[in-house]
């Protein structure tokens, strides 16, 4: 018999792998070191761990070890970019979308309060950048371009290499945000020219509290540390190493990166299964974001004349989310939503499934019936979705 409750909320967390587990285990106890320790066999032990770590995301992502700098997460990667970027100077410029995370939208509006300038260039219905905007965008007081590759709520991609090849023209760092991107499809930071990227091993099976920020030989002369007392990390990033975590995170990748391509398939049929089985059984459905150029387990749906947490909360059984795990708590309307022009009447009707590993066929069956009946029971009480039937007729 199935388990419940079903968990499609993958772009908020995913569970951590048994693999990834095994893996880390050793360095809670047995290995317990200290990696920045240099005078005995438990230091080293430790350090030689983070070493394979270091080798394990680079390698995921195309880059070398070297160019890895472990932090807690995205946001804090996402951080030490963008400030780091800046460090200090007040003009200066900074291009990002209007569709960002709020871990890149909150340190631009942060800067801006400090004087430095920055451009939020929108997006189409579809959630995509227009290339020609941005390089309309790119004025020689530009110091950064921060565009996350796949965004969190509608799972669009976006067009990342060609961005990087505007910037690397005109000499312009350019940082991603692919937090929801790596581990789920292929990223190369030497085709995406890339000069800064940021990861998080709790969206791909690993641990929560540890990520990485990929900084290319070029960028980390550019780039500053915004933490202070130890050194650590190429001077960086100070603060003691969390071995465990970084051997987590380092076997979640190589998982990633061996597994991808079947994986991709697999979660883009159920996507797919999930998406047709509700628009053949549901009317006033739609779509959000583009309906091909996007992560294989994200769908995004409106359900017209029905409250999105008010559907959530139909549904104890089956997790789901309203937008993004940072926002869900102040009950918002989705900004990213917002900037495709989502309708007023459809904003607050969304909702966010992030199928991932571990979810199956049987699984993906029972939420089209849940969500379903839950939408036909909610509408049965509107009086709107009542006089819209009537109309019809």
């Amino acid at each position: 018999m199935m388990k419940t409750p079903v968990y499609l909320d993958n772009h908020s967390t995913t569970p951590v792998d048994e693999r990834v587990l095994a893996e880390m285990l050793p360095y809670f106890s047995e290995h317990f070191g200290n990696a920045s320790s240099a005078d005995h066999a438990f230091g080293w032990k430790a350090e030689e761990a983070v070493d394979r770590a270091r080798q394990r995301v680079a390698a995921l992502i195309g880059a070398s070890a070297d160019e890895i700098v472990f932090t807690s997460g995205a946001t804090e990667s996402n951080n030490l970019a963008i400030k780091g970027a800046v460090d200090g100077a007040t003009e200066v410029r900074i291009v990002t979308s209007a569709t960002e995370h709020p871990a890149v939208l909150d340190p631009c509006e942060y800067l801006e309060g400090k004087g430095a300038k920055v451009r939020y260039l929108p997006v189409d219905r579809d959630g995509l950048l227009d290339l020609k905007d941005v390089e309309k965008s790119l004025d020689d007081d530009v110091r950064l371009v921060s565009v996350m590759m796949a965004n969190n709520e509608i799972g669009v991609l976006q067009p990342i290499a060609e961005i990087g090849e505007l910037c690397r023209a005109r000499d312009i760092l350019f940082h991603t945000d692919a937090a929801q991107a790596v581990g789920k499809v292929p990223v190369d930071v030497q085709t995406l020219k890339v000069d800064l990227l940021s990861l998080s091993a709790h969206k791909m099976y690993g641990p929560k509290g540890v990520g990485a920020l990929y900084v290319s030989k070029n960028a980390r002369r550019k780039i500053a540390a915004k933490t202070h007392g130890g050194g650590h990390e190429g001077s960086l990033r100070s603060g003691t190493v969390n071995v465990a975590g970084v051997v987590g995170m380092g076997m979640a990748c190589e998982l990633s990166g061996a597994d991808m391509a079947a994986e991709s398939v697999r979660t883009g049929r159920l996507r797919d299964r999930l998406r047709d089985s509700i628009l053949a059984r549901l009317d006033e459905v739609h779509v959000n974001g583009h309906p091909t150029n996007r992560l294989p387990g994200n769908l995004n749906l409106s359900f017209g004349f029905v409250e999105g947490e008010a559907l959530i909360l139909s549904m104890e059984d089956v997790a789901v989310s309203s937008g993004s795990a940072c926002t869900s708590a102040t009950n918002a309307t989705s900004h990213v939503l917002a900037a495709l022009g989502v309708p007023e009447q459809l904003l607050h009707s969304s909702i966010r499934f992030g199928l991932g590993r571990f979810n199956t066929e049987e699984e993906i069956d029972y939420v089209v019936d849940k969500i379903c009946a839950s939408v036909t029971r909610l509408r049965e009480l509107s009086p709107l979705w009542d006089k819209a039937q009537r109309e019809k007729t």
